[in-house]
């Protein structure tokens, strides 16, 4: 059974990823293809540096040929983003990454991209997954490999050039150059170093680079930039007297920084940053779009400037559906994906970091002079994530009381309301708020609160743990 959350197709290498079910999505994408009438126009493939993920690329192609439909494979692990942003420079109709992005190392999948090289909308990927789990493998129609390589559909490309220019483009590169900023790199074992580095290093940066080596492994650990996996960044910062350290996630399409005091900024900082430099320093002008579990502090930055914050499901698909909608400046959400208006309608941990050095070289300040700026202007929002794992039994019994029942605990602030669209959002009168929902991505589930101070912040999700019985 294959099933789409919020960031793709993902499963257990071995389990559900296997040869058979990767054969049988792409089946039933190339059907899809056929139908819209639109095969002609091509697919993009490119994969990380995950266990199997280059083989799943041709075990993808393989099937497209076999269906005679042209492909345009990445031939070397590559970023997310840069497979979107080809999809879109190309003119193809769809494209697929192999990659679990910042999942555990058992894991790998597929991430679909539509039409200008965005997430795939939840319609068109509910009605992908109902056609793929009703073909079995005699549906499945292959080419061998001999007779994949001499089709005359595959184009195999090499060079990232054309993305890194097109990121370079959009860069003030004399401004950093001018800089002259020490940056350390994380790429966090996955396929960021080429491209960020490239980028960097043209704009003359000193650029250090740490757990670059291909581990499918990912050092033990998840390629998710959190605070608690950045600690040796953190050194690597504080030891090189750097101006900032950047980590990416396993696919590059999100990122966590570390400024020069060796001081973590979380997802919320980044975006509230990026979202105000972009007003002030570039002088832009429009909307933000954020998830509901990303922090308001960005409301108050747009309200400052005249502008809306416009809140949006979790999934980045809604945040760039909105982004186009509204002409919006900036779009991001709280576990570290962020897009800039004129890039590429989705995540891109790239673009985002360079665009964070060049607002450091331009300010003349020191990253952390700049948020505390931030702060004495905006003031300051506390947020705590925590995520529970949880039985099959249990997550259908949290699944009843939560969203058939609607089972809260009794909160000690006044709620102004509730929303139940996408998991649940209470929102205080106070402007705190917590958001409780099962993971896209992960079997977890997912409390996220913010609150002015972080010890309120963690008495409301320890009520919200209490109350369901989760995290004991």
């Amino acid at each position: 059974m294959i099933s789409f959350g919020t960031g793709g197709w993902r499963d257990i290498i071995g389990d559900g990823f296997t040869r058979a079910n990767v054969r049988l999505l792409v089946q039933g994408l190339c059907d899809r293809m056929a139908a819209e009438g639109v095969a002609e126009r091509g697919v993009v493939i490119g994969y990380d540096r995950r266990f199997l993920s280059d083989v799943a690329a041709w075990w993808a192609t393989e099937v497209f040929v076999g269906n005679g439909v042209p492909v345009t494979l990445i031939g070397r692990p590559a970023p997310t983003p840069m497979f979107m942003w080809t999809v879109r420079n190309l003119g193809c109709a769809y494209g697929i990454a192999v990659t679990a992005s910042h999942n555990p190392a058992l894991y790998n999948g597929i991430k679909l991209f539509t039409e200008g090289g965005r997430d795939a909308e939840l319609e068109i990927t509910d009605e992908l997954a109902a056609h793929v789990n009703s073909l079995s493998d005699a549906d499945v129609r292959w080419a061998s490999p001999e007779a994949t390589r001499a089709s005359g559909l595959v184009t195999v490309q090499t060079s990232l050039n054309w993305y890194i220019d097109a990121i370079l483009d959009q860069l003030d590169v004399d401004a950093i150059r001018h800089g002259h900023l020490s940056v350390v790199l994380d790429p966090m074992f996955g396929v960021a170093q080429t491209c960020l580095q490239t980028v960097l290093l043209t704009a003359r940066c000193q650029v250090e680079v740490i757990n670059e080596r291909h581990d499918a492994l990912f050092g033990g650990r998840m390629p998710s930039p959190t605070e608690a996996s950045m600690e040796t960044l953190r050194r690597a910062v504080l030891d090189k007297h750097a101006d900032l350290g950047i980590a990416t996630d396993g696919d590059a399409d999100r990122l966590g920084i570390v400024d020069d005091r060796g001081e973590y900024l979380s997802p919320n900082q980044v975006l509230v940053l990026l979202y105000h430099y972009l007003l002030t320093g570039k002088g832009w002008t429009g909307p933000a779009v954020r998830n509901m579990s990303t922090t308001h502090l960005l409301d108050r930055v747009a309200a400052a400037h005249g502008q809306e914050c416009h809140e949006v499901p979790v999934g980045f698909k809604w945040i760039s559906a909105k982004m186009t909608e509204t002409d919006a400046v900036i779009g991001g959400e709280s576990s570290g994906g962020l897009t800039v208006r004129g890039h590429i309608a989705g995540k891109d941990g790239i673009y985002a970091g360079s665009l964070l050095v060049e607002m450091v070289a331009k300010s003349g300040k020191k990253l952390s002079e700049i948020y505390a700026d931030l702060v004495a202007t905006y003031g300051s929002l506390e947020m705590v994530e925590r995520s529970f794992t949880f039985t099959p039994e249990r997550r259908a019994e949290l699944q009843r009381r939560l969203f058939v029942d609607h089972d809260l605990p009794a909160f000690e602030q006044a709620v102004e309301r509730v929303a139940w669209e996408d998991g649940c959002k209470v929102y205080f009168a106070d402007g705190g708020w917590v958001t409780i929902r099962f993971s896209g991505t992960e079997p977890v589930l997912r409390v996220f609160c913010e609150q002015e101070t972080l010890a309120a912040a963690s008495e409301v999700s320890d009520l919200v743990a209490r109350h369901l019985g989760v995290g004991e």
